[in-house]
C-alpha cells in the first residue's frame, strides 16, 4: 500500500515538475505560475481531507476530476515530449513534433474527460445479448430480463432525471423479469430519499429481485455508534422491500411457467478482500432440484471463478461491482488488469457470466463504458 502511494504521488507530481523547469518557470509571469500550482495543490488537499476522515461527496470529485481532467493530460504530454527529446538526439526538429503530439493528446484526452464529467456519466445506454442453452425449460424459450447494477444513488444527489429515464426506459422494454445486482447506495439509506416515488416504479410481469455489493453494507463511513452501518444496513433492507422488491439474502426463488420453471438465486456480496464476503451460496441453492435451470445474482464477478464453477451446475450467473472502471476505450479497460471478467459475457463450458457495467457511480465520470441498461433473453433453441 505504501509502495502503492508513492508511485501514485510520483506520477501526479513528476509530470508538473518537467512542464515547470522544461515551460513554465522562466517564461511564465508570477500569477500565471501560481495558477500553474493549483490544480496539484487542490489535488492533494483533497485526498489528504478524504485520508483524514473528511469522508465529504464534493471532495472526492474534486480529486478525481482534477486528476482526470488535469493530471493524466500532464502525464501523457510529459511522457510524449520526453521521448521527443530522446530521438532528437538522432533526429533533428523530433524535440518539436514530441512537444505539439504532446500537446495534442493531452488536450484531446482532457477534452474526453470533460465529456465524461458532463455528459458521459448519464448517456444511458441499453445492451442486449442472447444466451442459448438446451436446458431451459421450452416454457421460457424467449424469456426476457432486465438486469439493471450499481446504480450508487448518492451520486445522483436530489436530481432525480435519470433514475427517472432510467425507470421509464426498463418498464417500456416490457421484461418478464427485473434484476438488481447490488450497489444500489454509497454510503447511506438516506441517499434514497429523493428516490422513494421513483423506484417503486420499477415492474415486471415475475416481479422485481435484488441483492447486496459491497456499498449496501453502509461500511465506508464514519458512525458514533457501533451499530451505525448495521442499522444503515438493516434500513436499506427496509427500503428495497417496501419498493415491492424481492431481497435475496442467501436465498432462491421458484419462477413457474405452467409445468416448467426455473430457479433464481440470490447471494450476499462474496469478494476478495478488502471486499466484504457474506455469500453463502450453499445456503442459497439449498433445496433446488439438481435438473433446474440455475441464475444466480452475485455482485462480484470474481465468485464465478473462485466457486461458482468449480462447485456448482449454475447455468446463468449475473454480476456486476466492476463499472469497466468506467472508462473503456475500444475494447479496453484498466479493470482487466483488477478482474479476468469485468464486462460482458463469458462463457466456461455450458455455464455463462455477464457482466453489467453498470447504471452510476460513486464518482460522476464515465468515458466509453456508458451507463447501461442490460437485456438478457433466454432461448432453447437458435433462432
Amino acid at each position: 500500500m505504501i509502495l502503492f502511494l508513492v508511485v501514485f504521488v510520483l506520477l501526479l507530481l513528476l509530470p508538473d515538475l518537467y512542464i515547470w523547469f522544461a515551460f513554465v518557470r522562466e517564461t511564465a509571469p508570477a500569477c500565471w505560475s501560481t495558477a500553474y500550482w493549483l490544480p496539484t495543490a487542490l489535488a492533494f488537499a483533497a485526498a489528504g481531507a478524504w485520508g483524514a476522515g473528511c469522508h465529504q461527496e464534493w471532495l472526492i470529485k474534486l480529486f478525481f476530476g482534477l486528476l482526470l481532467c488535469v493530471a493524466v493530460p500532464k502525464l501523457l504530454f510529459t511522457v510524449i515530449s520526453l521521448a521527443g527529446r530522446g530521438i532528437g538526439s538522432f533526429v533533428p526538429y523530433a524535440s518539436t513534433v514530441g512537444n505539439i503530439t504532446g500537446i495534442v493528446v493531452g488536450a484531446a484526452t482532457c477534452a474526453a474527460f470533460v465529456y465524461g464529467f458532463t455528459h458521459g456519466w448519464k448517456r444511458l445506454e441499453v445492451k442486449e445479448v442472447t444466451l442459448v442453452s438446451s436446458r431451459l425449460p421450452a416454457a421460457f424459450d424467449g424469456y426476457r430480463i432486465v438486469q439493471l447494477s450499481d446504480l450508487h444513488i448518492g451520486t445522483f444527489g436530489s436530481d432525480t432525471g435519470f433514475v427517472r429515464e432510467l425507470v421509464g426506459r426498463v418498464n417500456a422494454l416490457q421484461p418478464d423479469m427485473i434484476v438488481f445486482t447490488g450497489d444500489l447506495v454509497n454510503n447511506s439509506p438516506g441517499e434514497l430519499d429523493p428516490f422513494l416515488e421513483i423506484l417503486p416504479q420499477l415492474k415486471a410481469p415475475d416481479g422485481v429481485f435484488s441483492i447486496l455489493g459491497n456499498h449496501d453494507y453502509c461500511t465506508y463511513r464514519h458512525y458514533d455508534t457501533a451499530d451505525g452501518a448495521a442499522r444503515s444496513l438493516a434500513e436499506l433492507k427496509r427500503l428495497q422491500r417496501s419498493f415491492g422488491w424481492d431481497l435475496l439474502l442467501n436465498g432462491n426463488r421458484m419462477i413457474r411457467r405452467g409445468s416448467d420453471s426455473i430457479v433464481l438465486i440470490g447471494v450476499e456480496n462474496d469478494g476478495r478482500p478488502p471486499f466484504p464476503s457474506r455469500g453463502d451460496l450453499t445456503e442459497a441453492t439449498e433445496g433446488i432440484p439438481d435438473d433446474a435451470f440455475k441464475i444466480l445474482l452475485s455482485h462480484d464477478p470474481s465468485h464465478w471463478r473462485r466457486e461458482v464453477l468449480p462447485a456448482t451446475d449454475i447455468d446463468l450467473t449475473l454480476s456486476g461491482h466492476t463499472h469497466a472502471m468506467q472508462l473503456m476505450i475500444g475494447g479496453f479497460s484498466p479493470a482487466r488488469w483488477s478482474y479476468p471478467e469485468w464486462g460482458g459475457l463469458y462463457r466456461h463450458g455450458e455455464q455463462t457470466l455477464y457482466v453489467s457495467l453498470g447504471a452510476g457511480g460513486t464518482v460522476p465520470f464515465r468515458f466509453g463504458a456508458w451507463p447501461e441498461i442490460n437485456v438478457i433473453t433466454l432461448y432453447k433453441t437458435v433462432l
